[in-house]
């Protein structure tokens, strides 16, 4: 008998504030700074809705993991007893307080690697993507059910004792008349085969850059504006979804290569002296101002042939980050395309910047007195 797979996750429901004041604090939450409600999915990984429990609370006491673990002492909906021994739970980190109370009831718990470390390993890397995968589906369950005004808007507080039974309503619909997200077919066994393969490879390139000391011999590294003197292989969109494994690194690529091109349309990167074949490129962060992360990439006339970045997840094989996605997205596919591609309106020419430089003040006094 094959094992069942739950992928677990809150949705959030959005209300107004109350005059009560302790529902008021105990329905505010800290993470999205609104007051809300908060009932828990369990979804398969075809995007059918097996349960909605709740609505539970916002405040510190009902985090996601504190909810499960509640559901599961409780047995509400005799859950313990359709969870059976090496069942898989997949969740994100928000239910790391939850995994030893899983494991106890002899249930497998799958979650992205959590660790201080300044970067993941490869194995770690590589088992955090295949966990993101497959979470995916729940995060797409949820954007369904806000398809629904009445459930993405701010409800006011006189609908609160119907949440409940509403999300479970919206469900039921969506499980009888939607598509299932994820059918399994031929195509997407042979993408699971793959990343499965990819998660037992070394990062080779990472070795290579540490072993022989490339990354830290700046004398061994061009700086170069002008991409067009680099052999690099020209990729459909096809070949960048097979190296990432997906669409969502493709999709930052565009932002982050918004920023780092200069006026004169170049995208500077870096050849390596030694080997011609591996080129390096700063990445901006688009979460933090002062950190810039180093990318590398190997390749051929014909293909890419490894990466490695310095970000935390940059080491995996099972797909690239988003840093590398960028750098392989242009120089690869959008210097060659004729395509415009837009990635969103700079709002910063309407407003004002405090950190700009200040004019200096001219002191006319003098020259005034004089013409006295």
């Amino acid at each position: 008998m094959q094992p069942a797979i739950l992928v677990i996750d809150g949705t959030y429901i959005y209300i107004q504030k109350s005059g009560q004041y302790l529902f008021q604090r105990r329905s505010y939450s800290m993470h999205k700074h609104k007051p809300l409600v908060k009932p828990m999915m369990f979804v398969t990984t075809s995007g059918y809705i097996v349960s909605v429990l709740g609505p539970y609370f916002a405040d510190s006491k009902n985090n996601d993991a504190g909810i499960l673990n509640h559901i599961i002492r409780r047995n509400f909906e005799e859950i313990n007893d359709w969870l059976a021994d090496n069942d898989v739970v997949i969740v994100d980190r928000g239910f790391r307080d939850s995994v030893e109370l899983l494991q106890e009831l002899g249930i497998q718990t799958e979650m992205p690697i959590f660790s201080k470390k300044r970067q993941h390993t490869t194995a770690e890397s590589n088992a955090s993507r295949l966990v993101t995968k497959i979470r995916w589906v729940v995060e797409s369950v949820n954007g369904r059910l806000k398809t629904w005004k009445s459930l993405d808007r701010i409800l006011p507080n006189s609908p609160i004792p119907f949440i409940g039974d509403m999300v479970r309503i919206v469900c039921a619909i969506c499980n009888t008349y939607r598509l299932e997200l994820s059918t399994g077919d031929t195509q997407q066994d042979l993408l699971g085969t793959k990343m499965l393969f990819l998660s037992k490879q070394k990062n080779n390139l990472q070795a290579k850059m540490e072993e022989e000391g490339l990354a830290s011999k700046r004398s061994l590294w061009t700086k170069i504006n002008r991409s067009a003197s680099i052999l690099f292989p020209v990729l459909s969109e096809e070949d960048l979804r097979n190296l990432t494994l997906g669409v969502y690194q493709i999709n930052l690529a565009r932002g982050y290569t918004k920023e780092h091109m200069n006026a004169t349309g170049g995208y500077e990167v870096s050849v390596c002296q030694v080997e011609s074949n591996i080129i390096s490129a700063k990445i901006q962060s688009r979460h933090v101002s002062s950190k810039v992360h180093q990318s590398w990439i190997m390749f051929n006339e014909c293909s890419i042939q490894g990466w490695y970045c310095k970000c935390r997840t940059g080491a995996r094989t099972v797909g690239s980050c988003a840093h590398v996605a960028s750098v392989i997205w242009y120089l690869g596919f959008a210097k060659h395309s004729d395509k415009e591609f837009h990635v969103g309106k700079d709002w910063s020419q309407f407003l004002m910047d405090a950190a700009s430089p200040e004019p200096v003040m001219v002191d006319h006094s003098d020259e005034e007195s004089l013409e006295e």
